[in-house]
C-alpha cells in the first residue's frame, strides 16, 4: 500500500460513521443489594461492586475503550488489505486509590497475526483512532494516560 493510501484513510470512515446515532438510551434497574442490570440496545449485563454476579462499571468502560479502538483498528487494516487471522486486545488499568477511583492510566496490547500486518500500518491505524475516530477515548478524562502497544505474530 502505498504512502498516500495509508495516509487517506481518516475519509474512509465518513460513511460508517455518519450513520451513528448522537443520543443513546439505555436502562439501568436495581436487582437487589448493589446488583444492578444495565440494558442498551437488546443487550444486558449486570453490575456487582462484589463481582460476584457481575462486574464493576469501570470493567465495562475500559472494556468500552478497547471495543472502540479495535473497532477503529481492524477497519483500517482492512482498508490497507491487511487479511487479519487473529486480533485480540489485552487491557489493564491503574485506578486512582482514593474516590473518585476514576482511572490514571490505561494500557492496551493489540496481539495481531494476518498477512500484510506491519508496524507502519498499525500505527497509522492506532494514531487515527486516538486522534480523531474513538468516541470512548474523546469521552475520558484529558489527563488520563493511554499507551497502546503491540504484538505482531507470524502469519
Amino acid at each position: 500500500m502505498e504512502e498516500k493510501e495509508i495516509t487517506d484513510l481518516s475519509g474512509s470512515l465518513t460513511d460508517w460513521k455518519k450513520n451513528v446515532p448522537v443520543a443513546t438510551k439505555g436502562f439501568l434497574s436495581w436487582e437487589h443489594d448493589l446488583v444492578f442490570t444495565a440494558r442498551i440496545r437488546g443487550y444486558e449485563f449486570e453490575y456487582d461492586p462484589k463481582a460476584a454476579e457481575g462486574c464493576w462499571p469501570t470493567d465495562t468502560l475500559i472494556m468500552s475503550l478497547a471495543g472502540c479502538l479495535g473497532i477503529d483498528v481492524v477497519m483500517f487494516l482492512q482498508k490497507m488489505k491487511v487479511d487479519i487471522k487473529e486480533f485480540e486486545i489485552e487491557t489493564s488499568g491503574q485506578r486512582n486509590p482514593e474516590p473518585p477511583q476514576y482511572y490514571r492510566s490505561i494500557e492496551m496490547i493489540i496481539h495481531i497475526s494476518g498477512k500484510g500486518v506491519t508496524p507502519k500500518k498499525l500505527d497509522r491505524a492506532i494514531s487515527l483512532s486516538q486522534e480523531k475516530y474513538c468516541s470512548v477515548y474523546h469521552s475520558l478524562r484529558k489527563d488520563l494516560d493511554v499507551k497502546v502497544s503491540y504484538e505482531i505474530k507470524e502469519a
